[in-house]
C-alpha cells in the first residue's frame, strides 16, 4: 500500500499530460515496403531495439500518463525484455501495467502497457469481443467516488465489425462515470466514432481536434486519438515526431475539474500496479 501526496508536483498546475503511442514493438518502419523487407521483426529480435525503446523512454518520461500499444511482454523477438517495465524504468514512471492480449509462448507477447506517475486507485483489464482474440483495454482508476478519474487504454479492431462490437462494449462501462479518457489505437477516425451512436453518447466529447498520425511517415489518417469526457478540458492537443514505429505519438494536456482534482490530490490509501 502506498499514499498519494496531496503535493504531487504534477498535479500543481491542474493539468495532466497525456500520451498514447503505437510503438510497433519498436520496429522502424518509414515506408510502405518496410512492411515486407522489416516483417521478420515481428518474429526476430534485432540489435537496435533497446536503442530505439532509449530514445522512446526520453520523450515519453515527458508525461504524467501514457498508454502504449502493440508493446511486447518479453518473448525472444523482444531479447525477453518486457518493453513496457524497460520503459517505465527509462522514463522514470514509478507505476506500470501491462495487459498480455494476445499469447504466443515464447515467439511473441502482444501488449497493451500503461505508465504512470500517479498511483492508480485500482486497475482492471478487458478482453474485446472480436473475430479474432487479441485485443483488449485496461482501465486505470485514479481517486474514489463520482469525482474518480478514469483512463482506458485500448486498442481495437482492423475490421468495422469487430470495432462496433468493442465500442458497444466500452460503452457499457463508459456510460455510467463521469471524468473519462479513452486513448489508444482506435483504427477509425473520429467522424467515424461520431457515428457509432451508442459510443458517443456514452462519451459525449467536446471537441478535441484529431491529428493525422498514420502512416508515421506521410501522416494521412487520424487513427490514434485522446477522447474526452464533457467534464475535461482539452490544452495543447498535438503529434509528436516520428519515433521509429508506423504510427506517430499524440499528446495531449487535460486541465482537470476542481472536484476531480482535489479526489487526485486527497490521500487515499492506493494499490501499487506493476
Amino acid at each position: 500500500m502506498s499514499r498519494l501526496d496531496a503535493k504531487v508536483p504534477l498535479l500543481d498546475s491542474g493539468h495532466l499530460r497525456l500520451l498514447t503511442f503505437n510503438l510497433q514493438v519498436g520496429i522502424q518502419t518509414s515506408a510502405y515496403h518496410h512492411y515486407l523487407t522489416r516483417s521478420w521483426q515481428h518474429f526476430l529480435p534485432h540489435p537496435r531495439r533497446l536503442q530505439r525503446l532509449d530514445m522512446m523512454g526520453e520523450v515519453l518520461g515527458r508525461f504524467d500518463i501514457v498508454g502504449l500499444q502493440e508493446v511486447d511482454g518479453g518473448s525472444f523477438r523482444s531479447s525477453r525484455v518486457n518493453q513496457v517495465e524497460y520503459l517505465a524504468t527509462r522514463a522514470g514512471f514509478p507505476h506500470h501495467f501491462q495487459q498480455l492480449n494476445r499469447n504466443l509462448g515464447r515467439v511473441a507477447q502482444h501488449s497493451n502497457g500503461l505508465l504512470s506517475r500517479l498511483s492508480p486507485t485500482r486497475i482492471e483489464e478487458y478482453r474485446l469481443p472480436g473475430t479474432l482474440p487479441g485485443r483488449g483495454a485496461i482501465h486505470a482508476c485514479y481517486g474514489e467516488g463520482p469525482d474518480a478519474l478514469h483512463i482506458f487504454v485500448a486498442h481495437l479492431a482492423l475490421s468495422h465489425r469487430g470495432r462496433v462490437r468493442q465500442l458497444n462494449y466500452l460503452s457499457e462501462i463508459i456510460q455510467p462515470l463521469r471524468h473519462v479518457v479513452v486513448m489508444g489505437d482506435l483504427n477509425c477516425t473520429q467522424d467515424q466514432l461520431h457515428a457509432h451512436e451508442r459510443f458517443s453518447t456514452s462519451l459525449p466529447l467536446h471537441p478535441v481536434k484529431p491529428l493525422l498520425s498514420y502512416p508515421s511517415w506521410q501522416p494521412r489518417r487520424a487513427l490514434d486519438h485522446i477522447l474526452l469526457s464533457e467534464s475535461l478540458h482539452a490544452d495543447n492537443v498535438r503529434v509528436l515526431d516520428h519515433l521509429f514505429s508506423d504510427h506517430l505519438p499524440i499528446a495531449i494536456d487535460v486541465k482537470l475539474p476542481q472536484a476531480c482534482l482535489a479526489n487526485l490530490a486527497s490521500p487515499l490509501a492506493v494499490k501499487e500496479k506493476g
